[in-house]
């Protein structure tokens, strides 16, 4: 299991200094991180398989003890809508939400593309004269979950499950340089590979989440805590075990 202290970016130039709770489990690294004055302060993260029920919560106590806050100190808790797993994605909201009820805190949430998009910007990833920049979530086989965007983070395309074969983003790949960035990059560099074609095998960080998350609180974009569900994009599909019990 690793975890990871944050590399502390400059101070961003937003109007409040909040403190903001940032989930991120939708993916197979557990990533929580705390925001305060427009910048990380504090950050834990492991990709220990299979782990995150057991993980987020912990990571969150270790977090607000070490910038030395109680729950009800911070002004939001955001979390990672998805695309992504089903049982990663219903870890974070469960946990934001308790949080959110027990502390009287709003929710904040962003999607997991969106995430990818300012992390490829946050550790400086994007190709010279990049025109776009593509997240790729692992779905199964061949799919991921994905969208177009602009490297600013502008989406340009509907959030969709794709099967990825060499046929995919031809034009952007022709139009200029294209970053694709996710746990599902690797798995589709053969498919997709060309001079413009760019990649970078990643899962989505909360403390990527920093400057969509605060563009949510100043906006004033609080999710119903009650009602708030992720966006699973495709339905869960339970299987019976073949295996005999008796």
């Amino acid at each position: 299991m690793s975890r990871a202290e944050p590399t502390l970016p400059p101070q961003l130039p937003y109007r409040m200094p909040s403190k903001i709770l940032l989930i991120e489990t939708s993916t197979s690294l557990c990533s929580v991180a705390l925001a305060a004055g427009g910048r990380i302060v504090a950050c834990r993260e492991s990709d220990h398989p299979r782990a995150h029920a057991s993980l987020t919560a912990p990571f969150v106590k270790e977090v607000l003890d070490e910038a030395g806050l109680g729950a009800s100190a911070l002004d939001a808790v955001c979390v990672s809508a998805g695309p992504g797993s089903y049982t990663g994605l219903r870890v974070g909201v469960s946990t934001a939400k308790g949080i959110c009820f027990a502390a009287g805190v709003p929710l904040l949430s962003v999607g997991t593309l969106e995430v990818l998009v300012h992390q490829a910007a946050a550790d400086g990833v994007l190709p010279a004269g990049c025109r776009h920049v593509i997240p790729l979530i692992d779905a199964r086989r061949m799919e991921v979950y994905t969208a177009v965007f602009t490297p600013d983070g502008q989406r340009l395309t509907e959030v969709e499950p794709r099967v990825i074969d060499a046929e995919s983003f031809r034009d952007e790949r022709e139009a200029g340089p294209v970053l694709f960035i996710g746990d599902g990059a690797d798995k589709c560099r053969e498919a997709l590979a060309g001079p413009g074609a760019h990649f970078v095998q990643a899962c989505p960080r909360a403390s990527a989440m920093l400057v969509p998350a605060m563009r949510e609180l100043e906006a004033g974009h609080f999710q119903d805590t009650a009602y708030f569900e992720p966006f699973y994009l495709k339905q869960f599909v339970a299987t019976v075990s073949q295996k005999r019990l008796f």
